[in-house]
This record gives structure tokens, C-alpha cells and sequence, in this order.
């Protein structure tokens, strides 16, 4: 009885924790291929998830009595979701626009960023309380925070956005040191 009692209230819902875990995180990683263009990746992602959901919610449904399964199975999407958005952040998969707006000659950062690779177009442009430069770099999403240490070391004042890109054509780019 003790067996079948670890099994029902300990490794059962373990086991339905982590698979939630898995499937969840896979959601995330599918629905971040998703939406930087590629193709092929999330029907597979999506194959394997749906899968284990499915083995997960089997064992729910064997075991409607047991609480610890209910638990598991919301408290497994929960870190699923915290695991899959780390694994997300680690990938850095993609590519982003860093818009720069400053008032301060960006001149010697312009020339900064070209030195270290990247491609940079600079335009003058009228803010609201006067004259700005903008500047854009496009820039592999696992280098972002370099090329912010670099603005922030020569115009830590400046206003900057980064977005998403889903596709580019010709450019000049950073070549990666990793």
C-alpha cells in the first residue's frame, strides 16, 4: 500500500509536473520560431507538445481524485512558462533594430560601431525639443547588449527602442565573435 501510496500522491504528480514543464517550455521555443520566420521547427515543436500534453492529461483523467495531479499539472505550466522564457532569453534567436535618438553628436559612436562591424545609418532629425541625430544599427539579438554597453559608454543620456526584424535583405553586419 505504501508503494502504491508513493506512487499516487509523489511520482505520479512528479511525473505530470515535469512533463508540463517540458511541454510548456516547447510552446514557448515553438511559438519564438514561429515568429522569427522559420518554418520547418515549430510543426515538430508542436508534434512533441501536443504529445506529452496528452500523456499528462491522460494520467489527470485516470486519477480524478487525486488533488496532487491537479497541482502538478497547473503548477508544471507555470514553471514550463518561467523555464521556456529563460530558454528564450539564453537562445537570443534573431535579429533587432536598435534605433538611437540623441541630441549629443553621435559622431564618435557612429564610428565606434562601424570600427566594431556594424552597420549603421545615421539621419538628422527634429525632436521635440530640437535638433536630434537617429541612429540605426541592425544587429544579432545575442549582441544587443554589447552594442548597449558601447551607447551607453558614449551617450548614456541617449533615448534608444529595439525591436524585432523577421527578415533582412543586404546590409552590412556584425561579424560574431562567439
Amino acid at each position: 500500500m505504501s508503494d502504491s501510496s508513493l506512487f499516487q500522491w509523489v511520482l505520479l504528480p512528479s511525473l505530470i509536473f515535469l512533463a508540463r514543464v517540458f511541454d510548456v517550455s516547447l510552446d514557448t521555443m515553438r511559438i519564438m520560431f514561429f515568429s522569427r520566420g522559420k518554418r520547418l521547427i515549430p510543426p515538430i515543436l508542436g508534434f512533441i507538445q501536443a504529445l506529452v500534453w496528452l500523456l499528462a492529461i491522460r494520467q489527470i483523467i485516470i486519477n480524478l481524485n487525486n488533488i496532487a495531479c491537479y497541482l502538478a499539472f497547473a503548477g508544471g505550466f507555470a514553471m514550463g512558462t518561467l523555464i521556456g522564457t529563460i530558454l528564450e532569453e539564453k537562445l537570443a534567436i534573431g535579429i533587432q533594430v536598435i534605433r538611437l535618438i540623441t541630441r549629443k553628436d553621435a559622431s564618435e559612436l557612429i564610428t565606434v560601431l562601424k570600427e566594431i562591424g556594424c552597420g549603421v545609418t545615421s539621419v538628422d532629425g527634429q525632436g521635440s525639443t530640437g535638433k536630434v541625430n537617429i541612429v540605426y544599427t541592425i544587429v544579432k539579438r545575442s549582441e544587443v547588449s554589447d552594442i548597449l554597453r558601447i551607447i551607453k559608454e558614449h551617450n548614456p543620456k541617449a533615448f534608444y527602442t529595439i525591436e524585432d526584424i523577421r527578415s533582412i535583405n543586404e546590409g552590412v553586419f556584425q561579424k560574431s565573435n562567439r
